[in-house]
């Protein structure tokens, strides 16, 4: 489960750049592609925010949809994995969104 090295690097890297101040909500963006579960980050975020500047705060997952870009025929296509096939038969695609596991934004009181 590397959700939680990832969940514990995410509320070690906003506790280092929130000073003295209580973290009160935290939006995250997963994207589809990334292989990182929005489900496990959440049940692992109790765990690794305990102690911290973190403990307490919501955490909101917004999902990022895999899109990419048909080189061939320049579609654009969702994506629900690493590989794609457009409906022209090429699989050679540009990767749009959906890779990105990001901090949005950091309330804090």
């Amino acid at each position: 489960m590397h959700e939680l090295a990832i969940t514990d690097g995410i509320v070690a890297g906003i506790c280092e750049r929130v000073g003295e101040g209580r973290v009160r909500r935290i939006t995250l963006e997963i994207g589809a592609l990334t292989a990182v579960l929005p489900d496990a980050v959440r049940f692992c975020f109790d765990v690794c925010a305990a102690g911290t500047r973190c403990e307490g705060a919501e955490l909101e997952i917004v999902p990022v949809p895999g899109r990419a870009r048909c080189r061939s025929c320049h579609a654009e296509l969702q994506m629900q994995g690493p590989w794609a096939l457009c409906a022209c038969g090429a699989g050679d695609v540009d990767i749009l969104s959906g890779q990105q596991l990001l901090v949005r934004t950091v309330e804090v009181e």
